[in-house]
């Protein structure tokens, strides 16, 4: 079997320290202020004093309320009051005496078209825990909501938003709380502007950063004198970063399309081949014909698989006969389900969702209780340890608006699961699906969503990445997969997408006849930037040579100067790596 089915199991090392670091760090466009002085640690946590505005508060006046209400106004027939820190040093509004969701402090800014703008507060409630938004409000009176955090009292949650300005407009930022009888407290808050350009300036930035390292290696004879003038051939045969594609029943009927999957992929999700409905479409016949097939196939063309999905609570998606059993029927049903489809498939993939959309659904919750997820949780990694256990979710990055599969409830929700009894060795994995639609995607709340998700140390993965047809598909695609693979919390991208054979018609790569769509050109140009180019370099004076590569598995191949034989190396580069570490490559003379 290829290596890869545990490649993914150890903690997230890079989102604590880099996510946000990386995000703020704008330099050459002038936009690093108070980037580095920042305790982004606490994007979740729930502090007794706030943190500095980010960037300064960017182009919101009095950011900090340090002249009181200067550039502030009341949004709504609220009262506003100050409030002061116990040493009296910190400064923050409050909003009280609310009828109306709305009330709070505003202020006015001008959007720019096309311009992405970050959004951040630290935002406390008077009463025990309340969902506080933030609203954009344009001049002819539409709202819309562009992120939220559940507030508490006693301390300081972080709300992080982002937004996207179709076109150039006045509008106010204001906040909202449905319960009117508590107060809405702010302090620090910040928008940042950006342009297009200046954002994806910034992805090469990061891509230096997490995805490449540099490499120095020293070209020697086998007593380790340095050999001047060795012509270095480096090719690479493996990226790190996995970055595939779902895959359905077609594939084992079609010659063309396995040769199209296999030369373009490395990973997949079966998109329904392994869910409960497909496997036992009849209570106590099983029937793994089809999912069985598609591991052989994947194993044999050296294939990591994601195993989607245990369960699904939506209750549109059971198995048919399932939705007519008795709770007690239901709790002996699915513990067979889960003993069986994990047992069968254990130590052979990289993943299980063992609990799919379970922020928008409580089928199972309802019928077998609140823990319901946890149990399932818990028995899917006592079947198969070490491998990493994900919930699987949409709108979480790609639609602000959905309060149900909001970042922060997310992560609420898998620490629910994680912390129950007996779970606490349980390996969590974070996956969001990524469904968006044919309108310009909002990168600047995707980018704040993975952010507050990276918080938790956990590793990300796009689950299901695709596009709605529209226009500008092939574009948006491509913004959503950049987006995501330059974030330092993202370990791998799965897309819902393919060939038109296979039935692949939301985002569609490949006509009938298996000739790209503009969207196929996008991913084949991704899949070629996003690993080195054969390199030919000569070693100094010193043997020494050095370059900048993407993480993954080389060939080296290395030319004596005067004999001009060959020495073959295979090599490997983690991220992990460091430049201090020099890689001896010892010749045939």
């Amino acid at each position: 079997m290829f290596c890869c089915a545990k490649m993914w199991n150890s903690p997230s090392t890079t989102a604590r320290a880099y996510v946000w670091l990386l995000f703020c760090t704008f330099l050459s466009s002038g936009h690093g202020i108070n980037a580095l002085s920042y305790d982004y640690s606490a994007t979740t946590e729930c502090l007794k004093e706030p943190q500095k505005a980010q960037y300064g508060g960017g182009i919101l006046k009095n950011a900090e309320f340090s002249d009181s209400l200067e550039g502030w106004d009341v949004f709504g027939k609220a009262e506003i009051s100050e409030g002061f820190s116990k040493d009296g040093r910190n400064r923050y509004i409050i909003t009280h005496s609310r009828t109306n969701s709305l009330d709070s402090i505003s202020q006015k800014v001008q959007f720019q078209q096309g311009n992405l703008y970050t959004f951040s507060a630290w935002i406390q409630t008077n009463n025990g825990s309340e969902n506080v938004a933030v609203i954009i409000r344009y001049e002819n009176g539409k709202i819309y909501r562009r992120g939220r955090v559940t507030a508490k009292d006693g301390c300081w949650s972080f709300l992080k938003a982002g937004f996207f300005a179709n076109f150039s407009t006045l509008v106010d930022i204001l906040f909202e709380s449905n319960n009117t009888k508590v107060e809405i407290w702010v302090d620090n808050v910040s928008l940042q502007p950006f342009t297009m350009e200046e954002w994806t300036s910034h992805h090469h930035q990061i891509i230096h950063k997490e995805r490449k390292s540099k490499v120095k290696f020293q070209v020697t004879d086998a007593n380790r004198n340095a050999i001047k003038d060795a012509e270095l051939s480096i090719e690479q045969t493996e990226t790190s970063f996995p970055f595939g594609c779902g895959m359905n029943h077609y594939i084992l009927e079609n010659k063309d399309y396995q040769k199209w999957f296999s030369s373009r992929f490395k990973y997949t999700t079966f998109t329904n081949e392994m869910k409960w409905y497909s496997t036992e479409k009849k209570r106590g016949h099983e029937n793994y014909t089809i999912s069985d097939a598609m591991v052989k196939f994947a194993q044999h063309n050296n294939i990591c698989i994601r195993g989607h999905n245990i369960f699904w609570d939506d209750p549109k998606y059971q198995p048919d006969w399932v939705n007519n059993l008795s709770p007690d029927e239901l709790r002996e049903a699915a513990s067979k389900r889960i003993d069986s489809v994990v047992s069968r498939y254990s130590g052979e993939l990289i993943a299980w969702d063992v609990m799919n959309e379970n922020l928008h659904f409580r089928f199972y919750e309802d019928r077998l209780g609140e823990d319901a997820s946890a149990e399932y949780f818990s028995r899917a990694y006592e079947i198969d340890p070490g491998t990493r256990m994900f919930m699987n979710e949409y709108n979480t990055i790609e639609d602000c608006q959905d309060e149900d599969s909001s970042p922060g409830r997310y992560v609420s929700r898998l620490k629910e699961i994680l912390s129950y009894p007996g779970n606490e060795n349980v390996l969590g994995g974070i996956g969001v699906q990524g469904h968006f639609n044919y309108e310009q995607p909002n990168l600047a709340y995707m980018r704040a969503a993975l952010d507050i998700l990276a918080s938790t140390g956990l590793p990300i993965w796009l689950t299901e990445v695709d596009v709605d047809r529209g226009p500008n598909q092939a574009e948006y695609l491509e913004q959503v997969l950049r987006e995501g693979y330059c974030h330092p919390g993202v370990e791998g991208i799965i897309m819902f997408v393919g060939p038109a054979i296979a039935g692949f018609n939301v985002t569609t790569l490949a006509d009938r006849d298996f000739k790209n769509t503009p969207s196929g050109d996008v991913v084949d140009k991704l899949i070629d930037e996003w690993k080195s180019q054969t390199t030919q370099v000569k070693s100094d004076s010193q043997g020494f040579v050095e370059v900048s590569l993407y993480h993954g598995d080389y060939n080296i191949s290395v030319k004596h100067p005067v004999t001009s034989s060959w020495t073959s190396f295979s090599y490997n580069l983690r991220k992990d790596d460091t430049l201090t570490e020099i890689v001896n490559l010892p010749i045939n003379v």
